[in-house]
């Protein structure tokens, strides 16, 4: 019987989805209720990106980082008072560096609103422990999902990764998308479903070349990488669920997706990489 536990790619939109939790809020919520308890949180998010090695925070009250300008108070006013897992980072130092990883402890660094934004509705008691993880700055598809690979034993261990960014995100649109989303947001969405149900991950790794509208979704990788670290983590046999969230401001797609095991018989050929 497969024990590990599920792990999710959540698309984080705008810190407005702090306090219009539109449809992603609700589905997100919901699925907060319906997963099994884990003992920690992992996450990753592309507005914690370091240099040189893979930062853990080891703070036991990680602070809440109101990382944006020019938005309500109402924004500035949330706290999201989850405990640290000092212990735990610890583990993760050492499995990254076991998996060729540099890699090393902060103690100071909080959570930035790419993480606590969508545990708002994942786990909103926060009573959790969380630990972010940095994503390096030098990353591509492959590296990610190399770096969701050396994660991966954390789903044995009854921790929920979570993998955080943005499923579409050009913001040089923001101001003059439609307001219902651009027909290239949609399709860039429904393509990720798709490829993911097939299996098809080297189609995914070198989705610049095969997704429709590729560099319109995502001038930059770093909020499209995420997704990359969680097919890692998720492992060769996987099922997955979308969570429909819709689009915001025209440009942000919003779905996510759980990511769960599933034994190797189910899935044939298995879903692997050449070159990674």
């Amino acid at each position: 019987m497969n024990t590990s536990f599920p792990l999710l790619f959540v698309s984080h939109g705008a810190p407005m989805f702090a306090i219009e939790p539109g449809l992603a809020g609700p589905k997100l919520a919901e699925l907060g209720r319906e997963l099994p308890r884990p003992d920690a949180i992992v996450i990753l998010s592309p507005h914690w990106m370091t240099r040189g090695e893979v930062s853990v925070t080891a703070s036991t009250a990680p602070k809440t980082i109101h990382d944006f300008g020019g938005f309500p108070d109402a924004l500035y006013e949330i706290d999201y008072p989850a405990p640290g897992a000092p212990a735990l980072a610890g583990k993760i130092v050492d499995m990254l560096g076991q998996a060729g990883w540099k890699s090393r402890l902060d103690p100071v660094r909080g959570l930035d609103h790419g993480a606590w934004v969508p545990l708002l509705y994942l786990a909103p008691d926060a009573d959790i422990p969380v630990v972010q993880v940095s994503m390096p700055a030098t990353l591509d598809t492959r590296s990610a999902w190399n770096l969701g690979q050396a994660l991966r034993p954390l789903r044995d261990m009854n921790v929920l990764i979570v993998a955080s960014g943005s499923l579409t995100h050009n913001l040089y649109e923001f101001r003059g998308a439609t307001p219902h989303g651009a027909d290239y947001v949609k399709q860039f969405a429904a393509w990720t479903a798709q490829t993911l149900q097939t299996g098809d991950i080297e189609q995914l790794l070198d989705y610049r070349q095969y997704a429709p509208s590729a560099e319109r979704a995502h001038p930059t990788d770093e909020h499209y990488l995420p997704l990359f670290i969680a097919l890692g983590a998720a492992g060769e046999h996987y099922d997955t669920r979308v969570l429909e969230g819709g689009v915001t401001y025209g440009v942000l797609a919003m779905d996510s997706y759980l990511f769960s095991s599933a034994p190797a018989a189910e899935h044939e050929p298995a879903h692997s990489i050449q070159g990674a």
